[in-house]
């Protein structure tokens, strides 16, 4: 009798070799066989013969045996052999009958995949289908595992919407007992949803429903969503989406019965209905804290409590309480307290009191800081970050800021810092898990104005230079009339201690013959160095030495521009102080942030003046951040510490200049004191000049709020609209006198030149269209003036690209 699992193949096979040159009719093979295995029951194996193979070798085969020479014979070791054969996956067909003391192994080898193919697929290309299969080149060749690979690749498909596809897997068949494995594929058409329907809702509309889920119908915009196709996945989490919906409406007893996606006859839509019961709404009762956590006060933590009875009960405001209560505990050395809502309903009043209870947790210190995540960043870069070592008292809040300051660095596209249990219950190990993202990026800017026509600026820099975190930049400013190039390196850690050192070099050549008449070249160099003198304030201390010549000043230049015609040197010491209470570094929507500058120029050169400049600007957010307003106020003053005889003090280069960024809706130097009177010109007699001159003070405000236009989250377009309204004025100086032909001055009254220096204000109103393209953050900023004066100079639009590398 012989031992086989696949059928008669196997014993038609191994029958025919069994009962060659016996000269057995087929009647009495059976019970010869038997006759066989009878008698090589118990006995010893001798030897092991393997027939029908062709490319495993004889001893591989036996190999996989469950007995071999010197083991006995028995059935249930024959019939263990067997299956350890086919659990191989190398062999379609394997039997196994003793002879004696011999064991004859028959088998026929599964084809080898010589090249896996796939046809048909135009949505998918042949990589990412490779990703998906088991079957392999030079591998066994198997109908199961390639009709189970068909249908990894149809249910791929399904999860984009193609439920009409169709993969078929087929073999062509080659010498030496190898196959081509094809995948014969029909892709069909987007299965999109047809209808969302919704039982049992009595409160709130479908319509309001279908807002709240991520799943969406079919539209006229369809071919720019995904989440009109059908996905399992996303059926599950709109589940969750509803749950969270209704329990921040009160209605704590609400249930999805059921989701059921149901596939048109036609196999061209789905039609998807949520059964929901909505229950009774409730509202808040009285809270209150209970802590059992030796070390814990209780009333500490009840100011954490907003004033809630009375009000619709919402999840997610006792979420926000727990968050707030773990976190200080955590401040307090409590890594792993447990805070717990205990809900007690009054289905009467349909209130809900709360006991927040703080239950016992142990005092906890850092065991060891993990990072993970930083091939290119060295480790000592993310760890300065933490203002905690190994053996500190575990504090939540230092953990926190630690991760707002890897988050602010700009290297990692994702920072996860989480707390996990170290060897024993009073330890806390730190793991730092981020992913790296390209810091080098070109970034260019292009502005548009009626004045100067268009301008650009390209820059190129890397924030984690050679992974160590060091800041370097060129950036190059160029028009058709001028040219700036300016060179930036700053190192964040130096003497490895919390000091930034900047080192900044710079080569301007600007003709502003456009705005005011004459060229300016600058050659100068600002070492710099920053430190913190608080935990949310630092202080940068910087000297600046320059050369600054102002030139080719025009023959029609205003006189106020004449008089400073010439070179200067400045030396000057600058202080600038921050004070940073933003709830993210990176993307606001809370908290305010600060900056006083103060720069002192005289300490040797010609320059001799006092600069102050100072800043606010606040964020807030409403509807879960989804909309974030900011408000800013700057102002500046600039005060000339020595003047010469005629009252001038501070040159036209040092003034205060606004427009384009500073001011939207208005050009560089577009707004301000500007001499528009009558000259003399030796070639048509009298003309109109027409020359900004800065101004020595300026304030602005900037309001601006951006929100969602209703498209998909993952298009990161939004939009945004913005008022500007500010002032720049005071000179010197107001009025000068105008020199005649020969170039001598005129003390008549009425060749004087006067100029509006008064605090005269301006606002401007706009939109923006903020884009997270591929290029990198992208703003189209349209702009009108509503308040202006006669003279100013316009800009109706701006754009600014980055491009990441």
């Amino acid at each position: 009798m012989s031992f086989r699992l696949t059928g008669m193949f196997a014993a038609r096979a191994l029958g025919a070799i069994l009962m060659t040159g016996l000269g057995l009719t087929a009647p009495d093979r059976a019970a010869a066989q038997l006759a066989q295995q009878q008698q090589a029951e118990g006995q010893i194996v001798s030897e092991v013969i393997v027939i029908g193979n062709q490319r495993i070798e004889p001893a591989t085969i036996a190999s996989y045996l469950a007995l071999g020479p010197g083991d006995p014979i028995t059935e249930a070791a024959l019939n263990r052999s067997v299956r350890q054969l086919f659990d191989t996956g190398l062999f379609k067909d394997a039997a196994i009958a003793p002879d004696g003391s011999r064991l004859l192994v028959q088998v026929v080898e599964n084809p080898s995949i010589n090249r896996i193919n796939f046809e048909g697929n135009d949505l998918i290309n042949d990589e990412q289908m490779l990703a998906i299969v088991s079957s392999r080149p030079r591998r066994p060749y198997t109908r199961s595992q390639a009709e189970a690979d068909a249908e990894l690749l149809i249910e791929n498909y399904r999860r984009t919407g193609r439920y009409g596809a169709v993969v078929e897997p087929v073999i062509i068949e080659l010498p030496d007992n190898r196959v081509d494995l094809v995948f014969e594929i029909v892709e069909g058409e987007v299965t999109e949803i047809k209808e969302i329907n919704f039982v049992g809702n009595e409160v709130f509309s479908d319509r309001s429903l279908r807002g709240v889920i991520d799943t969406s119908e079919s539209g006229i915009l369809g071919f720019l969503l995904s989440s009109d196709v059908y996905d399992p996945d996303r059926l599950e989490f709109d589940k969750q989406l509803l749950r969270r919906f209704y329990l921040s409406e009160g209605y704590a007893d609400f249930a999805v019965l059921s989701a059921v996606a149901e596939l048109s006859p036609d196999r061209e839509g789905f039609f998807i209905t949520f059964t929901v019961e909505e229950g009774e709404q409730y509202t808040f009762g009285e809270l209150d804290v209970r802590a059992t956590a030796q070390g814990l006060d209780e009333e500490e933590f009840r100011t954490l409590i907003p004033p809630l009875t009375g009000q619709t009960y919402d999840a997610s405001e006792v979420e926000e309480i727990i968050d707030e209560m773990v976190f200080l505990a955590g401040q307090n050395g409590f890594a792993f307290v447990d805070v717990r809502p205990l809900a007690q309903r009054n289905e009467v009043d349909r209130t809900i009191n709360i006991i927040f209870e703080l239950r016992e947790g142990p005092r906890v210190y850092v065991e060891r800081i993990d990072i993970e995540g930083n091939d290119r960043t060295l480790d000592r870069v993310i760890r300065r970050q933490f203002d905690i070592v190994e053996g500190d008292a575990f504090n939540a809040r230092e953990i926190e800021n630690a991760r707002n300051r890897i988050r602010a660095l700009g290297y990692f596209s994702t920072v996860d810092v989480r707390t996990e249990r170290g060897d024993s219950d009073d330890r806390a190990r730190i793991k730092v898990e981020v992913e790296e993202q390209s810091t080098g990026s070109i970034n260019f800017g292009v502005g548009f104005s009626s004045a100067s026509g268009a301008t650009g600026e390209v820059s190129i820099q890397e924030a984690n230079f050679l992974g160590r975190g060091q800041f370097v930049r060129a950036r190059l400013r160029g028009s058709e009339d001028s040219q700036v190039v300016d060179l930036t390196f700053q190192e964040p850690a130096f003497l490895d201690r919390d000091l930034v050192l900047g080192l900044n070099g710079f080569y301007r050549n600007e003709d502003l013959d456009t705005e005011s008449s004459f060229e300016l070249t600058s050659l100068g160099f600002i070492p710099s160095l920053t430190f913190p003198v608080s935990d949310v304030g630092r202080l940068r201390v910087s000297y600046e030495i320059s050369d600054d010549e102002i030139r080719d000043v025009g023959p029609l230049a205003s006189p106020f521009i004449r008089v400073d015609e010439g070179s200067q040197t400045t030396s000057a010491i600058g202080l600038r102080y921050t004070h940073d209470l933003r709830n993210d570094p990176i993307e606001p929507t809370g908290g305010y942030f600060l900056t006083l500058d103060q720069t002192l120029a005289g300490l040797g050169g010609g320059a001799q003046y006092a600069r102050t400049i100072a800043s606010a600007k606040t964020w807030t957010s409403f509807f879960d951040d989804d909309v974030v307003a900011s408000l800013e106020v700057e102002g500046g003053l600039i005060y000339a510490l020595n003047k010469d005889a005629n009252g001038n003090g501070i040159k036209v280069n040092d003034r205060f200049f606004l427009g384009g960024e500073t001011f939207r809706g208005f050009a560089f130097a577009g707004l301000g004191p500007r001499d528009s009177s009558r000259t003399p010109n030796p070639n048509d007699g009298r003309t109109f000049r027409d020359d900004a001159l800065g101004g020595n003070m300026y304030a602005v405000a900037r309001a601006e709020v951006s929100f969602p236009i209703g498209l998909p989250e993952e298009f990161g377009i939004y939009g945004g609209l913005f008022a500007d309204v500010g002032t720049l004025w005071d000179l010197d100086r107001d009025t000068v006198l105008q020199r005649n032909r020969s170039g001598v001055l005129d003390p008549r009254p009425t060749r004087r030149i006067m100029v509006d220096d008064g605090a005269n204000l301006r606002a401007s109103v706009g939109g923006i269209i903020y884009i997270d393209s591929a290029f990198g953050p992208l703003q189209l900023i349209f702009a009108a003036p509503i308040v202006k004066e006669e003279g100013d100079e316009k800009e109706f639009f701006r754009l600014s690209v980055g491009t990441r590398f």
